[in-house]
């Protein structure tokens, strides 16, 4: 009965691992879902700019009506689209859609044409999003490969934690097991010994004698192995939860890493150079229609304030905040004790202190180099962002040269070419943007790889640092782990009240002008600095535990501070305390004649 009970109570618990495990599966499922429904709507949105700038350098001629026309077609179509529809309902727009909005409004109120208008549309801003589609389509690509790895690697956390949790409840089990048959052989003595007490020895015959005594040492024997046996187990079982413990800790570090920041940086990634690019694309757009009439420009310095409110950052946030179950982190992972185990922390006794504060020191090395090199990785990663960055807000969107009067169709066009449109710049520059970006994905891989490695022994080596912290103040830790102990009544108070010194001390050791002159042990005296004479006239021996302020000031009232040892400073450390007239410089020099030392 016992054991089918033992049996219910571990299938509850990896059941609520795996149930825990699966809702974080489902999130990172819905994400991907999520980011591509994100990047389709942005391709579907650079889609009908396209298609809106091509009908209108077509319909240039047709004046206010034709331009009417076209702005009540394409919103219509937003009217039922989902972003709408989300705008209505808590008037929460993306900063890109918001800017497609007021490019429609804008476009109700044009009434003429222009030839070098239906150049610029056709040959520039139509072209620009069609890059702009272009890099949307590859960046989300190569954003949903890295998020693949993530995936991955949350995956393969949660599965080494379930491993190691399955091999300590296992341990557990034979540990308990091997308890309970060390009793039993116990109890088996003691039944032994008590029967042998009831008989006489003298009153058996020798062959009786013979048979009880080896009975005995048979029952002796199988305790000694099952003694030796429990304390296997119960080592086993010690390691087995300190790995748990580690990889639990570590598990939580890596998910709260990956929703706080990597999922983050990841749709930064999808958004890099989106909105710089949809920026350059609608100040072309905007440099073209502020040399067309002033009548205009109420309308376009709307459309200019949204541009320049293109924020990938915000939009980040919106999404995330319409989207808030799937991207908040989930609960982090519990300790799950097995069958009544009143051990919740890594355990640091012996024979596996020595174990652990070894792994600690390797922790602690392999942590200093990961962080110098990731650091080095994140310094040139932001150099790339910056190139990247640089790339992608060049200011080659000002095409009022195409609307001075003196200037013919032919050198419209010359213009338009030699700027940024020219095929040979076009190449040059995608080919930098698309070569900066490789390394720059390169870059980013690395860096979440080591990050990822860092936040793993960093959990790790903080559990250690405080469980081998904790173990120190123990001289003999004690062979199990403690267990809560139960709370004490206080004492009375006692009833005597004499006090030292009539009551007050410091006016029983008051000297008229106190200076505190430090003596330095010998072989000490290169190490110390000069002594500053403001700070009370001591000066701080590196690595030492107690304050040379405090130190003054413990000598003066005349006790010796808690934190102070005398193998801090050498066994010859004293304080002298000069005393004298009562007018004190400040510089801690005075005159006086009495001087008596305290051993501290």
């Amino acid at each position: 009965m016992s054991s089918q009970a033992r049996f219910k109570k571990d299938k509850e618990i990896i059941g609520e691992y795996e149930t825990q495990v699966k809702e974080i599966r489902n999130q990172l499922v819905e994400q991907f879902k999520c980011l591509e429904q994100q990047s389709e709507s942005r391709i579907q949105l650079l889609q009908d700019l396209q298609e809106f700038f091509r009908r209108k350098a077509e319909i240039q001629l047709e004046y206010s009506r034709s331009l009417e026309k076209l702005a009540e077609r394409f919103s219509s179509k937003i009217r039922s689209s989902r972003e709408h529809q989300q705008f209505k309902k808590d008037q929460h727009l993306l900063s890109s859609v918001n800017c497609w909005y007021l490019v429609l409004n804008q476009t109700r109120r044009e009434s003429r044409d222009h030839a070098a208008l239906n150049d610029i549309y056709m040959n520039n801003v139509i072209v620009r999003l069609s890059q702009i589609s272009e890099d949307v389509i590859r960046l989300f690509k190569k954003s949903k490969d890295i998020g693949i790895q993530m995936h991955e690697e949350l995956v393969k956390v949660t599965n080494e934690l379930y491993t190691v949790m399955k091999t300590y409840h296992m341990y557990h089990t034979e540990s308990q097991s091997a308890e309970s048959k060390l009793k039993e052989a116990e109890k088996q003595e003691e039944k032994q010994f008590s029967k042998s007490g009831d008989l006489n020895v003298n009153l058996l015959r020798h062959e009786d004698r013979q048979q009880r005594r080896s009975s005995v040492r048979k029952i002796e024997k199988m305790k000694e192995k099952r003694q030796a046996k429990y304390y296997e187990n119960k080592l086993k079982c010690t390691k087995a939860r300190n790995d748990y413990l580690l990889n639990l800790a570590a598990t939580n570090a890596v998910v709260a890493k990956y929703y706080i920041h990597d999922v983050s940086d990841m749709i930064d990634c999808c958004d890099l150079g989106y909105h710089a690019s949809l920026a350059r694309t609608l100040r072309t757009y905007l440099s073209a229609e502020y040399n067309l009439e002033t009548s205009r420009h109420e309308g376009l310095d709307l459309i200019e304030n949204a541009v320049d409110n293109l924020d990938p950052r915000s939009d980040k946030h919106k999404i995330m905040d319409m989207h808030n179950q799937v991207f908040c982190p989930p609960m982090r992972f519990e300790y799950l004790p097995h069958m009544g185990d009143e051990v919740c922390q890594v355990s640091a006794q012996q024979p596996v202190q020595t174990e652990l504060l070894m792994r600690y020191h390797q922790l602690q090395s392999r942590l200093a180099t990961l962080k110098i090199e990731n650091e080095e990785v994140r310094k040139t990663l932001d150099a790339t962002m910056q190139t990247l960055q640089d790339m992608l807000t060049v200011e080659d969107f000002d095409v009022s040269d195409a609307f001075q009067h003196s200037r013919s169709t032919e050198s419209i066009k010359s213009v338009a070419s030699e700027n940024y449109m020219s095929k040979l710049n076009i190449a040059k520059r995608r080919a930098n943007q698309q070569e900066t970006e490789v390394f720059y994905f390169t870059k980013f891989k690395e860096y979440l790889n080591g990050s990822n490695l860092i936040i793993k022994l960093q959990a790790k080596h903080d559990l250690l640092k405080q469980t081998l912290g904790e173990g120190e103040r123990a001289e003999y830790p004690p062979l199990y782990p403690p267990k809560p102990q139960k709370l004490r009544k206080p004492r009375p108070r006692s009833i005597y009240n004499h006090k030292l010194f009539n009551g007050n001390m410091e006016t029983f050791i008051k000297v008229p002008g106190v200076v505190c002159e430090w003596t330095p042990p010998a072989g000490l005296e290169g190490r110390l600095a000069r002594p500053t004479y403001n700070n009370g006239g001591l000066s701080r021996v590196g690595g030492a535990l107690a304050d040379p302020g405090s130190v003054m000031t413990s000598a003066v009232h005349g006790y010796k501070p808690d934190n102070l040892t005398t193998a801090a400073y050498g066994t010859n450390v004293q304080m002298r305390i000069i005393s004298g007239r009562s007018d004190i410089k400040r510089n801690g020099i005075c005159e006086g004649s009495s001087t008596f030392k305290r051993e501290l």
